[in-house]
């Protein structure tokens, strides 16, 4: 299984508009960071979980010349805006792309693009299967994912464990049954916003407290704000089994 990073931003993204913070200043290309996707590669199945608004370019950057299916966490923008860029992959691979979300989330893309679910059907618009999960395990092709609810403050959303690799986004709290689906992960992804406290993320510091009560061989911490810190410097604090996650970083699970 390969993992790229195609975004490892919060919703603003870094550079941030209008920021002149060291972070947004940044030449290291490691502190440019999109808005938070990954695509995963395995078993003649291309997988890409949430499209953002960074989506089309980071198709582009990736070089992602094939997908089959998009799997959702949850309705926010910066999760689900670049839904309508799928359709060059409904020209040129000549299919539909498979879409994985539960009912709440079906209901914002219905809400947010409500012409790819009209009855009223024109030319050019994205093509998309539309397959309702909730918290059971699901296949792709012959590729195993069991969702993993994690709550982001009072919404509940899903990160999804294939196989020895689990990513988790936008998560503040985690339960037990959950972290039972997720034990004996060997590469886990978590998200660690700023080191400031925060209604609905882990902060840095709750996120190293997660990431060594689950135990993973090694984790990477994504969704990360400018107010985290410079990657450089902020890595340095990191236990040696816990690395910053960066737009492009590619690994074999």
């Amino acid at each position: 299984m390969k993992i790229t990073f195609l975004g490892t931003g919060t919703s603003q993204g870094i550079p941030v508009i209008a920021c002149n913070c060291a972070v947004c200043r940044s030449s290291n290309k490691k502190d440019k960071r999109l808005r938070v996707s990954v695509w995963i590669e395995t078993d003649g199945q291309s997988i890409v979980i949430d499209s953002g608004p960074d989506f089309r370019y980071q198709m582009l950057r990736a070089g992602v010349n094939d997908l089959d299916a998009i799997l959702y966490t949850h309705e926010h923008k910066d999760h689900i805006a670049g839904l309508d860029d799928i359709r060059p992959y409904n020209y040129i691979l000549k299919k539909r792309i498979d879409i994985y979300a539960d009912e709440r989330v079906q209901a914002a893309l219905k809400r947010e693009f409500q012409y790819i679910f009209s009855d009223v059907k024109y030319h050019g618009l994205p093509q998309i299967k539309v397959h309702t999960i909730a918290q059971q395990p699901f296949k792709i092709g012959n590729v195993a994912i069991v969702p993993v609810e994690v709550m982001h403050y009072r919404l509940p959303i899903l990160g999804y464990r294939i196989g020895n690799f689990t990513y988790i986004t936008d998560a503040k709290t985690i339960s037990e049954e959950s972290l039972e689906k997720i034990k004996g992960t060997k590469v886990l992804v978590l998200n660690a916003l700023q080191k400031e406290s925060h209604i609905s993320h882990f902060t840095f510091n709750e996120a190293i407290a997660m990431a060594e009560k689950i135990g993973a061989e090694m984790t990477y911490f994504t969704h990360i704000s400018h107010n985290l810190g410079l990657h450089e410097e902020v890595s340095k604090e990191l236990p040696a089994n816990i690395k910053l996650a960066y737009d492009g970083l590619s690994f074999y699970c």
